[in-house]
């Protein structure tokens, strides 16, 4: 594996995506209205004592809306990993890079790191809108800072990150075989499956997002992304992309 190569691909298709006004679109507007739409959530919730839910109420709801940013991080790298192949394929800019002596794992690592780094970023500024809102909302009724705490720490720096790139590598894994766009992006939407479901078990208080369970769940993801690789390794076959798409 070569840094350098890495870099190159992962910033060229950096680039390419910059250039698609819908990727940006969707980076630049989930945050800001999960960020700024979840308090607004607190407030329709508390309209019927005028002010917010108690505080039992709230320390239960902050914790389960941050987990959005875990399906947020699960959903935006579908579109960047999708058109990564399936896009370049289609385009015909797949071929030079294919036919470079560049390694298959510098060319998977790349265009991954190409999907992760913008979701992530995108995730960190709409956790930091929501906790920074939510904070001063919730302030009075709590009498405290409620973010930053243990659980957003993990949920930010591990979780966002390691949902992102399980997201990432579903979606190289399933375009690399995959012959259309919207076919590629549709079968990885499918990760947002689970991480809703554990949204949803989360308010209905089946589990609870304690820092125990969200390391938990770190380890798991760990384990995922990496088996996962192993996948895309073994089956992207440059070979048959460059002789097949002809």
């Amino acid at each position: 594996m070569r840094f350098t190569d890495v870099r190159t691909i992962a910033g060229k298709d950096l680039w390419m995506t910059m250039r698609r006004r819908s990727i940006v679109t969707a980076l630049a507007l989930f945050p800001l209205m999960v960020g700024f739409g979840l308090p607004l959530v607190l407030m329709f919730a508390g309209r019927k004592t005028g002010g917010l839910p108690p505080a039992e109420v709230l320390t239960r709801l902050l914790p389960s809306f941050q987990f959005f940013f875990v399906i947020g991080a699960a959903t935006l790298p579908t579109a960047i990993a999708s058109y990564s192949f399936v896009g370049e394929k289609i385009e015909r800019s797949l071929e030079p890079l294919l036919a470079t002596p560049v390694s298959d794992i510098d060319i998977l690592l790349g265009k991954s790191l190409a999907a992760v780094v913008p979701a992530v970023v995108s995730m960190w500024v709409g956790v930091s809108v929501f906790m920074t809102v939510a904070d001063i909302q919730a302030h009075s009724a709590l009498g405290y800072w409620f973010f930053p705490n243990t659980t957003a720490v993990i949920t930010m720096l591990l979780l966002v990150p390691l949902v992102a790139t399980v997201s990432a590598e579903v979606s190289v894994l399933v375009s690399a075989r995959a012959s259309d766009v919207r076919s590629a992006q549709q079968t990885g939407t499918l990760l947002v499956i689970p991480f809703a479901a554990l949204y949803v078990a989360s308010e209905l208080g089946a589990i609870s997002l304690e820092p125990g369970s969200m390391l938990a769940l770190a380890a798991v993801l760990i384990a995922v992304a990496i088996a996962l690789f192993c996948a895309a390794r073994a089956a992207f076959n440059r070979e048959e992309i460059l002789t097949r798409w002809k």
